[in-house]
């Protein structure tokens, strides 16, 4: 559900905290670039996607960024999407609410996206229109962070919510048990983002591929 853009002085207690387990601290070289734009850059409009993260809230806000919260994985899993089925007897997805729904930016444009690992958990129907979403709220040389999974199979796939540091080193916390719907490959990526006019990848040594992808 689209939550709320919080400026500095914007007071988030109405928020829940997110996440279920403990915190596991995770390098991040595609942090690390956009961490660095972020400090340089005060003022930025940025979407969390993801369970409330009051630390993520603080961070931005305190370099001077106002935040926008939408937590695509939830509304996709909980709202009423499905419209009935095909002759084939696959779902029919009712795209457009979901978007208004999740992503109703009332005519806002945005400069970063923290994505994270949302597309590899939304249904098929969903992902592409999310990304044409994305880029047409998002100012020309905005970015979008996002991870992908390398396998969609293991305890690796959990679903986790990822909080910001100061550091090179993003945190991963289990959240709910959403299943993984897909793994990427570095193909499909880029096919996906082809109307954008960069992008960057970072190699991990864990299951997660890192992008930084420019509009």
């Amino acid at each position: 559900m689209l939550r709320n853009l919080f400026d500095r002085k914007s007071e988030p207690e109405s928020l829940s905290a997110s996440g279920q387990g403990a915190r596991i601290p995770r390098h991040s070289g595609a942090w690390v670039a956009l961490r660095k734009r972020l400090v340089e850059e005060p003022g930025l409009r940025v979407i969390d996607t993801g369970a409330t993260s009051p630390n993520n809230i603080n961070y931005l806000t305190n370099l001077g960024h106002s935040i926008f919260l939408a937590d695509p994985v939830h509304d996709a899993s909980t709202g009423d999407w499905q419209k009935g089925t095909d002759e084939d007897g696959k779902p029919i997805w009712d795209v457009d609410a979901y978007l208004n729904q999740t992503f109703n930016f009332s005519d806002r444009m945005f400069d970063v996206v923290l994505l994270w690992t949302t597309l590899d958990y939304l249904p098929e129907a969903f992902v592409a229109p999310v990304v044409d979403r994305l880029f047409s709220a998002m100012n020309p040389g905005g970015q979008v962070l996002a991870f992908f999974h390398t396998r969609d199979k293991g305890e690796a796939t959990a679903y986790c919510r990822f909080h910001l540091t100061d550091t090179d080193t993003v945190e991963m916390q289990p959240g709910p048990t959403y299943p993984i719907q897909r793994a990427f490959t570095n193909r499909s990526i880029q096919q996906l983002f082809s109307a954008w006019s960069g992008f960057r990848q970072f190699l991990a040594k864990d299951a997660l591929s890192e992008v930084l992808i420019t509009r």
